[in-house]
């Protein structure tokens, strides 16, 4: 859907138009020394002691734009650092929360989203960063062990996005290896869980790994 044309959204979240939200997530709007500073740290990125600062820095002097969050989870994701990353991406929803929600709304982190469409789901810069994220905040929370967390977290992008249009489904395979972990195979299950997963999913008439499948 093409936010810049502002167009009536029904009941769906509010897009955000051509300088807002939107535009950010498409890299527009980041100022050049900032800009600068993400591509400095890139070329560092191995050291953590020379690039975190200058992400750091990068993020304090744009703290809200979609660019230095991304820069920074990526550099605490692929560094294995997954509670950095996890806190990174938690900030970045209520970001991304408030921007999609009416102007004005008096709590965006508690809120819930209005419905969004499956058009938006595919196109919509700002929705997609979303969706993107919370299916990131799942993944951190379930692999950091904080099942309950991740859980909601799944079940709200399963509402969000029900044609999985972000490729989320695929965190249920992490969901049942976290739950038989807890309940069956201690700490080091190995694939275990997984093939019970997949035998669960063929047995409801899906292909494992793929699409939300049957509740």
């Amino acid at each position: 859907m093409n936010a810049t044309a502002a167009p009536d959204t029904g009941p769906g979240v509010t897009l955000m138009d051509e300088q807002g939200f939107d535009s950010a997530v498409l890299g527009r709007g980041l100022p050049t020394e900032v800009e600068a500073l993400i591509a400095a740290a890139g070329l560092v990125r191995q050291d953590r002691a020379q690039a975190e600062p200058l992400l750091l820095k990068a993020r304090a002097l744009a703290p809200t734009h979609p660019a230095t969050l991304i820069a920074l989870y990526r550099f605490h994701f692929y560094g294995h650092r997954l509670r950095e990353a996890r806190e990174v991406a938690r900030e970045s929803l209520g970001i991304a929360r408030a921007a999609l929600l009416p102007a004005g709304h008096p709590d965006p982190v508690a809120a819930d989203l209005p419905p969004i469409s499956d058009e938006q789901a595919r196109f919509d810069a700002a929705v997609r960063f979303y969706l993107f994220t919370l299916k990131g905040f799942a993944y951190l929370n379930l692999r950091l062990g904080d099942i309950e967390v991740g859980r909601a977290a799944l079940a709200e992008l399963r509402q969000l996005d029900p044609q999985d249009r972000v490729g989320g489904a695929v965190l249920a395979v992490v969901l049942a290896r976290a739950e038989r972990g807890q309940s069956e195979y201690g700490d080091d299950h190995g694939d275990d869980a997984e093939e019970d997963y997949d035998a669960r999913a063929r047995s409801q008439g899906r292909l494992p790994h793929r699409g939300w499948g049957s509740a």
